[in-house]
């Protein structure tokens, strides 16, 4: 009887299935081969659905017919995997140079970043206008998250930057970019006092605001995460605190000519304590080490060729000629500040990861740094983090885990899966097992539309090559 029972409720279970309607859907990825990079796994013969810009459902092929939607796009046994996010990227420039940092939005998905985390320029009006517009479909780039204008000094280094010398100046600052929304807060270190650098911090953490940025070399790193400093941009500042000797170097050198000095100094015991007392608080640096490589060389490298200086318009190429100018007068000098902080820098990659530090992939592309180029710097980035010992997934990982992660909305990103943003690229080549895999994008999905790579142009027309 109960055999019976049974067998009657499957039937009708399976009768009920069959009359269901299909569940509608504006994307279907079918045919795809998803992977798991946090779990370095792959799920073959997968769709994936998308509805409102959110995943619906990861599921087998052979329950594609539980979906209809708007567009279906085959990716084939493509590998597809959540977005890239480069979390240091400039628009600046001023007003005159607005068009070309807007025009420049698609190279970002074009080399599969679907979000980035602006640090700061003296355009911010217009970057938080392309951040709605964005967000509700109207122009076509990737998710910006932005620090609005640095907060520096009484001079500060960079225009746009609003000026921060007493407890009042904190205040107003944080509620201008509190009114204008921005997602966090940066801090630059070309007149900032170490007082007010830590009054920013402490005010910042009662407002349950992320700060980030430069730090001035009078400031200790290890003692800003106390007030509530969650992360450094380059790693000066970490180098420092590493030195077995920054105490005495500091009372004869200031500012930057400490860094060669400190860079000679760097003791791995020292380090190890710093790391973990950094890894406790759950700090992030950004290492920035494709840059650093570029700006190493760039006195005698020839950038003439560079395919994708084509895609720069000419006032931002303008702009590159102050730091080329400054590396020419470096060489001429005999100065050789870069090289030997460099080789630290990478040397202290693996250790930092270990230890727990979260490490975020940022290119620090964009107008004054020259010839890093928006969308291919974070893959050279990528790269220059696996030469500096980290495997392929970890590399990974420190884009599309970390970056969210830093805004506390890992549980929105890192995966493909239900409830997730679907932000995804597909790739002919699994980057799992090479990140020069990552150059085999052939397409990127943001706000329910399949773009493919070979239609993503910026608009620029009459760039002018140096």
């Amino acid at each position: 009887m109960n055999r019976i029972f049974l067998l009657s409720l499957s039937f009708l279970i399976g009768l009920i299935s069959c009359n269901s309607e299909p569940e509608e859907v504006d994307l279907l990825i079918t045919n795809a081969t998803v992977l798991d990079i946090e779990q370095n796994k792959k799920w073959p013969n997968r769709f994936v659905a998308i509805r409102n810009d959110t995943i619906i459902a990861v599921k087998t092929m052979r329950n594609r017919n539980d979906f209809n939607a708007t567009e279906v796009y085959d990716a084939e046994g493509n590998f597809v995997m959540p977005g890239l996010w480069d979390n240091h990227v400039h628009f600046r420039g001023g007003d005159t140079l607005i068009s070309e940092n807007k025009d420049l939005l698609p190279l970002f998905l074009k080399y599969g970043i679907t979000t980035v985390r602006d640090a700061g320029g003296d355009i911010s009006e217009s970057v938080f206008k392309w951040r709605e517009q964005i967000e509700n479909g109207e122009l076509e780039g990737p998710r910006i998250f932005s620090s609005g204008p640095k907060l520096d000094g009484e001079n500060p280094a960079w225009p746009g930057s609003i000026s921060v010398s007493t407890e009042d100046d904190v205040q107003m600052a944080l509620d201008s970019l509190e009114k204008m929304n921005a997602d966090y807060i940066k801090i630059y270190d070309g007149s900032i006092t170490k007082e007010m650098y830590y009054e920013i911090i402490k005010e910042a953490e009662k407002r349950k605001l992320k700060v980030t940025g430069h730090m001035p070399l009078s400031a200790d790193v290890t003692e800003a995460v106390k007030f509530g400093l969650d992360g450094n941009e380059h790693l000066y500042y970490v180098m420092k605190a590493t030195s077995g000797k920054k105490d005495s170097i500091e009372k004869v050198k200031s500012g930057y000519s400490m860094i060669i000095p400190l860079a000679r100094t760097y003791n791995d015991s020292v380090a190890k304590i710093v790391f973990e007392e950094l890894a406790e608080a759950e700090f992030y640096v950004t290492p920035t080490l494709n840059i650093g490589s570029i700006l190493k060389d760039l006195a005698d490298a020839d950038h003439s060729r560079d395919e994708l200086l084509d895609f720069i318009g000419p006032g931002i190429q303008e702009t590159y000629q102050g730091r080329i100018m400054s590396a020419k007068r470096a060489k001429e000098s005999g100065s050789s500040m870069r090289d030997y902080p460099e080789n630290v820098f990478q040397k202290m990659i693996r250790p930092m990861y270990d230890s727990g530090i979260r490490i975020l992939a940022g290119s620090d592309c964009g107008p004054y740094n020259s010839f890093v180029y928006p969308g291919e710097s974070l893959h050279q980035e990528l790269k220059a983090l696996v030469d500096a010992g980290l495997n392929t997934q970890e590399a990974l990982l420190t884009s599309i885990k970390n970056g969210p992660r830093f805004f506390d909305l890992q549980h929105l990103y890192v995966k493909i899966g239900r409830g997730r943003i679907g932000d995804l690229i597909i790739l002919s080549e699994n980057p799992m097992e090479s990140i020069e895999n990552l150059e085999s994008i052939n397409a990127v999905v943001t706000k329910n539309k399949v773009l493919k790579v070979s239609e993503l142009k910026p608009s620029i027309t009459n760039s002018v090559k140096n």
